[in-house]
């Protein structure tokens, strides 16, 4: 398996690694640790590049989990460094920054209508500095949301620290709400789970990049909102 650099260091922009495996067809090669977050729950994979102590320069155009560890699919026609071989891994760190905004904001959002409201989530998803998110509210007005923006924008000026913790399953589960998902989506073959928690706020399982702090965000602006059902009520978000 691929060591997850990311899991516990979201701010790490550079790594060395070994090529572990090649998959010539689809022009990927498997590292045995990455900083490149391979996307998960609403969050898109990371891109940047690899590069070799040759000269050798790949951009790094998907990244993928899987049971064997994480897949880095290389962009052009440059042939592919092969297993052994050391590369310099490099974030696209203006991306991967944005994201990881992003991804607060949104869990600022999720706790702040699961305190107030008692909402569960229902779905979500991001690009850098914008996403939405789907909650359980049978009815939501204008005047709401903007209830809702100011009570998630005086969390963002509390300056709540974000803590990252990896638990064993059997005391991860004790934690009152931990799953604040409609559908529980951690498979029972996982025995660790990561925990993002704002600190004061929120605690929730959750596998993508977070900044360490809350007023790293920025203001948020809930720009939109919109019907997706009776009980089901999308939120839309952006940063600056």
């Amino acid at each position: 398996m691929t060591e997850l650099l990311y899991a516990t260091d979201s701010y790490l922009k550079d790594f060395t690694a070994r090529v572990v495996e090649v998959d010539e067809e689809n022009r990927a090669v498997l590292l045995d640790r990455t900083a490149f977050y391979p996307g998960g729950g609403g969050q898109p994979c990371d891109g940047g590049m690899l590069s070799d102590e040759n000269g050798g320069v790949w951009q790094v155009a998907r990244v993928k989990k899987t049971p064997a560890g994480i897949w880095h699919t290389l962009a052009g026609e440059a042939g592919l460094p092969q297993p052994g071989v050391t590369l310099h891994g490099a974030l696209d760190w203006d991306r991967r920054y944005a994201l990881m905004r992003t991804h607060t904001a949104l869990h600022i959002l999720c706790g702040v209508v699961f305190r107030d409201y008692g909402a569960l989530v229902t779905g979500g998803e991001m690009e850098p500095l914008k996403g939405r998110m789907d909650f359980e509210f049978e009815s939501l007005t204008a005047d709401l949301v903007a209830v809702i923006e100011q009570a998630v924008n005086r969390e963002v000026e509390a300056a709540h620290p974000v803590r990252v913790q990896i638990l064993p399953r059997e005391i991860a589960f004790q934690i009152p709400d931990l799953i604040r998902t409609k559908i529980n989506l951690l498979p029972p073959e996982i025995q660790e789970v990561r925990t993002v928690e704002i600190v004061g706020l929120d605690l929730q399982a959750d596998g993508g990049t977070h900044v360490a702090n809350t007023r790293e965000v920025g203001p948020i602006r809930v720009v939109d909102y919109k019907s997706k059902g009776r009980i089901n009520k999308r939120l839309y978000i952006e940063l600056d």
